[in-house]
């Protein structure tokens, strides 16, 4: 298999939310494929310390660069395309991986809510709006990776604005791989990220321990740099725990609700418990 063009040496990625987690790993990789990575994170001091180990990485002094960011201010996007551009004269992939989770019930606070789908959807939105154009115009070959979630898909009751957000990542992904294919002589490819239960800091609660179910997230970078290497738009990550059947059966009965006229989430209604577990068994066959 074959590498995605892209991801080349001396190509360029810029990676969002890369102090730590899948961001993190993404920049370690791309760097030990011998590219130039501009990381960005809110964090400024995680940023400057999660840094060293990808400068330690790099093939040559200056490869990599870092700019505190917080993806969800368009002003500051703008200014890390700005920075990238002056760095090292394009961008190969853009990683729109930038993230936060916890505390978007239903009813929870307004703030919370505005705060998770600013940074989850909005923060993406600015990413493909500010660099997407660009990377059109230099003919280049190019990837746009965005983060999403399977809560995006299956939508499991609980952080609902978690679900709403990564849900319009779904959407806009989908859109854009739509707008890059009908663009004449375009080489830029879009992909969308869905990883599995993955060990990071938001997933990773009171546990000092990655949990056996977990992936890591190096796991997570190499499953994608194949995936694209084999083109596919849906990264769709299994962990430990749950295989890719399980998965796909998971997201049949989901849009199943609305083929069959089922009360929504009845994957978690009491009446439809035994149908979903039966169901579900088709992927262990």
């Amino acid at each position: 298999m074959t590498d995605h063009p892209a991801l080349a040496a001396n190509r360029v990625a810029v990676v969002t939310g890369a102090a730590s987690g899948i961001g993190l790993a993404a920049a370690i990789k791309f760097v030990r494929l011998g590219m130039k990575v501009f990381m960005a994170d809110a964090n400024a001091e995680a940023l400057a310390a999660a840094a060293k180990p990808v400068f330690e990485s790099a093939a040559r002094a200056g490869d990599v660069r870092s700019l505190a960011v917080d993806v969800s201010s368009l002003e500051d996007v703008r200014r890390l395309k700005q920075a990238a551009y002056d760095a090292f004269g394009e961008v190969a992939v853009l990683m729109n991986n930038a993230g936060v989770g916890g505390g978007g019930e239903l009813f929870g606070t307004p703030e919370r809510w505005r705060r998770i789908l600013d940074v989850n959807l909005g923060g993406v939105v600015n990413g493909v709006q500010t660099f997407v154009p660009e990377m059109i115009r230099q003919g280049t070959a190019g990837a746009v990776v965005n983060t999403g979630s399977k809560q995006g898909i299956t939508c499991p009751p609980g952080d609902t604005a978690y679900n709403v957000s990564k849900a319009g990542v779904k959407v806009v992904t989908e859109a854009l791989a739509h707008e890059l294919r009908n663009i004449e002589g375009c080489r830029i490819t879009a992909h969308l990220l869905i990883p599995g239960f993955t060990f990071t800091g938001m997933t990773r609660g009171a546990n000092v321990e990655k949990p056996p179910a977990a992936w890591t997230p190096e796991q997570v970078v190499n499953f994608l740099v194949a995936s694209m290497g084999a083109g596919d738009f849906y990264v769709l990550c299994p962990d430990n725990d749950v295989p890719r059947e399980l998965d796909e059966r998971r997201i049949l009965w989901a849009a199943g609700d609305i083929v069959e006229n089922r009360p929504p989430l009845s994957r978690w209604h009491p009446d439809y418990k035994t149908a979903f577990a039966e169901f579900a068994k088709a992927a262990a066959s």
